[in-house]
């Protein structure tokens, strides 16, 4: 009967598997896997020495950040000043040009290109809008919705997440990648029937841990598009998961956990991946023997009744009992 309810657990939990696969534990150091580069305004590029590593398939940009600022700077804007106000417009225009820069830069030495949208509270599609004139994307080109936390007060709420995203798609007649955290992107997956669009884009997934052992598949995720596992967060003088030539410490540094070849096949397809059946929300405590069970006798009943001496054990929060 144990060994019947350890099988049948494991069938539940919809194919979790303790054993860490390759692509969960340090793909990075397999030379066979393409690396991706991702940088905003204030990383520091040396371009002639980046380009020499042949394991780097791609540069993904910082595009647009929140709503575009107002173009006069007399009505209201996000500077404190009318001075404030033309800096940042400075800034603004700088910050383009540079984008355009990495961006010729980049495609001259053969590496794929994408842009993402740093998403923060307000119209969901005046910020598509603003990331779409900003970024320009070409049909062969990434592009990235960057939620950065649930904290609706600093960044998009995921419900203003899924309008960006079906705008995107309005527009272009692709879908963008997600870039969030492992907290972020567990939120979404366990509430998978709530967010039917952002659940199903392909996972940019920020995690700065050498395993991930146990985490997919989760939600409709199987797996990570991109995994980004090395950043100023975990990388300074004396230790770093890796190091690329031509970036310093605080750059972004992302795994995919596939050759060049494929990477470039799948970079712009801006597809979903594909819907799962909703998750079974509670296990169950069986009683009786297996041959009853099979025809009558079979007693069922949700663990959710009995909490006072067992835990809620869910097909989403396994993990963490």
């Amino acid at each position: 009967m144990r060994r019947f309810l350890s099988t049948a657990l494991a069938v539940l939990l919809v194919g979790f598997s303790p054993f860490a696969s390759a692509e969960d534990r340090e793909p990075w150091k397999d030379s066979r896997n393409a690396l991706v580069i991702d940088a905003y305004e204030m990383n520091i590029i040396e371009w002639d020495k980046l380009v020499k590593n042949k394991r780097v398939a791609a540069f993904i940009s910082k595009a647009s950040d929140g709503l575009p600022e107002v173009f006069d700077c007399s009505r209201p804007h996000k500077g404190d000043t009318t001075a404030h106000c033309k800096t940042m417009w400075r800034k603004y225009a700088v910050s383009r040009e540079l984008y355009q820069t990495r961006r010729m830069l980049a495609r001259a030495n053969g590496l794929l290109w994408g842009a993402y949208h740093l998403a923060r509270p307000g119209n969901p599609v005046d910020q598509a809008n603003h990331f779409l004139d900003y970024a320009e994307p070409s049909a062969d080109e990434l592009m990235v919705l960057d939620i950065e936390s649930l904290d609706s007060d600093k960044f998009m709420s995921l419900e203003d997440a899924e309008i960006f995203a079906r705008h995107i798609k309005a527009r272009t007649g692709r879908y963008p990648v997600l870039y969030t955290n492992h907290d972020t992107a567990r939120h979404i997956a366990v509430r998978r029937d709530q967010y039917r669009l952002l659940s199903r884009l392909p996972l940019w997934y920020a995690r700065y841990k050498p395993e991930i052992k146990g985490v997919f598949p989760m939600g409709n995720w199987d797996s990570y598009f991109l995994w980004q596992f090395s950043s100023a967060a975990n990388c300074g003088s004396k230790s770093c998961p890796m190091r690329i030539e031509g970036t310093l410490d605080d750059i972004d540094i992302n795994a995919a956990a596939m050759a060049k070849a494929e990477l470039a096949k799948r970079w712009s397809e801006g597809a979903l991946v594909p819907e799962k059946p909703p998750a079974l929300q509670y296990l169950v405590s069986v009683s009786g023997s297996l041959v009853a069970a099979a025809f009558s006798g079979f007693h069922i009943k949700p663990l959710a009744r009995d909490t006072s001496t067992h835990p809620v054990v869910t097909a989403q929060n396994y993990q963490d009992l």
